[in-house]
């Protein structure tokens, strides 16, 4: 019996490995650099890893290098490389946003001691001493590492391994809220146990798909759907509950219920972190699923995430109507948002020379804007504080446009970006989600998106009206923030106007490389 030996493509695998070796030596310097100086190791190590990734990644596209990878485990395609290039960004912003001190007296957004009781005296002895958890930066690269492999993942197997990976430091950083700490705890406890719970709705899927398939490659599922020796009961039932896995980590109704209090209870910056490399992975994960292994089944499947899509507006847009803390707005707003991302995924359509609409480069680009106004918002979040530190009432951001004018006029774009108004990337990133299902039969789903699009708008218009025309909320103030803070704002803000007017370059770029590997 001839056993292959296993093989694995260092070079085109080679950004993946590199976040994950600095995710290692993150840990290394954990243990062993003296504490004075954890802080700045970690820190030049993560940023250095993501952006030699980034090289890497460059290297390897400009090499035209690609293709199935680790025993066909991994592909590498045009999907993948945009996907790639998008977490290595958002995750570089991010990551800027972790390492802000000069808000917070010399110290981070994170706990001194996490593990302590709330209010307990290692809690205090911890914050006397000015402790804090540097080892955040390792598990945001564990979790990235996950991220990667997630979105290019071409078995289930793969897919599940990555899933967890991906999962299981942000439980952990979900608690490391420096300030309010019980609503810290309870978020990760809740992320945690209702992750858990989808994970394993996923698995159990799985099993049932390889049942149906006999395999749990993508390309094999493929075929046993297009010649099935069996029932289909399998199939329909295995389908079903993997997706329930993956919409809980879109975000999308019903499956939504944590995505609230999660994001309001972690740390603003993992809230950053999670609301868009989370959701990329997770959406990019989704559509190589559905598109790969069940393309041929798609007229079971479009119906389902019709309906996830329409609810996931319309409740969407209703709860955050009615928040009044910004950051649970954000997080209602997040909601809504996968529902717009789901309707290209229900048109499941392929650029064409007569149709140039593609709903994977459709996707892509929405997530982009989406991406870059995000952590520019909760970067702002950060920003806004009184005595007890960050104001997420709306309330209190009364009349901050007048007594900031540059702030108030950078949040304004990305409101305005949030509420796809012309002249801003989030614009032009819901007419490519609408024109990729219209050309996928789907107009009517178009027709509930413009107008859930359409109240979504009072949603976000309310905050800037409250900025710029209310009285002045006493104790507020714009924090002075360091560069760390100020560049992923300033990048977010432009990159809205800039994919607002000049889409171009980007959306062929996508559409180019939008066509998944088989």
């Amino acid at each position: 019996m001839n056993i292959a030996a296993p093989t694995f493509e260092w070079l085109e695998l080679a950004p993946v490995v590199t976040i994950l070796v600095a995710a290692c030596l993150g840990v290394i310097v954990e243990a062993a650099v003296p504490r004075a100086f954890r802080f700045i190791s970690q820190l030049l190590l993560t940023l250095l890893g993501i952006v030699v990734a980034g090289g890497l990644l460059v290297i390897n596209l400009l090499a035209g290098r690609g293709g199935l990878l680790a025993m066909d485990a991994v592909s590498l395609d045009g999907p993948s490389y945009l996907a790639w290039a998008a977490l290595l960004v958002f995750g570089l912003l991010s990551m800027m946003v972790f390492a802000e001190r000069s808000l917070t007296n010399g110290v981070s957004a994170f706990a001194a001691s996490a593990a302590s009781v709330p209010g307990s005296p290692g809690e205090a002895e911890a914050d006397g001493a000015r402790h804090e958890h540097t080892e955040v930066f390792p598990l945001a690269l564990f979790s990235l590492t996950g991220m990667m492999v997630f979105v290019a993942a071409n078995d289930l197997l793969t897919a599940f391994v990555a899933l967890e990976v991906m999962s299981l430091p942000l439980y952990l950083l979900a608690g490391m809220s420096r300030r309010r700490r019980l609503l810290s705890q309870e978020a990760a406890l809740k992320y945690f146990l209702l992750g858990s719970l989808s994970s394993a709705f996923f698995l159990f899927g799985m099993g049932l798909i390889y049942g149906f398939a006999g395999s749990f490659q993508f390309s094999a599922i493929d075929a046993a759907v297009q010649a099935p020796l069996y029932g289909r009961g399998l199939l329909f039932t295995g389908m079903a509950l993997m997706a329930v896995g993956l919409l809980f980590k879109i975000g999308a109704v019903p499956f939504h219920n944590w995505v609230p209090d999660v994001y309001v209870g972690s740390p603003t910056p993992v809230t950053a972190f999670m609301a868009i490399c989370t959701k990329l992975a997770a959406v990019m994960a989704t559509v190589r699923f559905f598109f790969v292994a069940l393309g041929a089944e798609r007229w079971s499947w479009q119906p389902l995430l019709a309906t996830v899509a329409v609810l996931t507006m319309v409740v969407g847009v209703l709860l955050a109507v009615t928040q009044t803390d910004i950051k649970r707005l954000l997080a209602y707003s997040s909601v809504s948002h996968a529902g717009f991302i789901l309707v290209a995924v229900v048109g499941a359509t392929v650029a064409t020379q007569a149709n140039p609409a593609s709903s994977v480069a459709s996707i892509l680009f929405y997530l982009a804007a989406y991406g870059f106004a995000t952590i520019a918002a909760f970067a702002i979040l950060t920003m806004v504080r009184d005595a007890a530190g960050e104001v997420h009432e709306i309330s209190g951001w009364a009349g901050l446009g007048r007594k900031n004018p540059l702030l108030g006029a950078v949040f304004t774009v990305l409101m305005l970006s949030f509420a796809g108004i012309p002249l801003t990337g989030g614009f032009i990133g819901k007419w490519e989600v609408f024109a990729a299902a219209w050309q996928g039969g789907y107009g009517w789903l178009v027709v509930v998106a413009v107008i859930a699009s359409l109240a979504a708008a009072y949603v976000y218009l309310k905050v800037v009206v409250s900025m710029f025309f209310d009285d002045e909320a006493k104790g507020v103030a714009v924090a002075p923030a360091s560069g760390l803070t100020l560049v992923p704002i300033g990048v977010g803000a432009l990159a809205s106007v800039y994919l607002g007017i000049f889409p171009g370059p980007l959306l062929d770029l996508m559409t180019a490389a939008s066509t998944f590997l088989r």
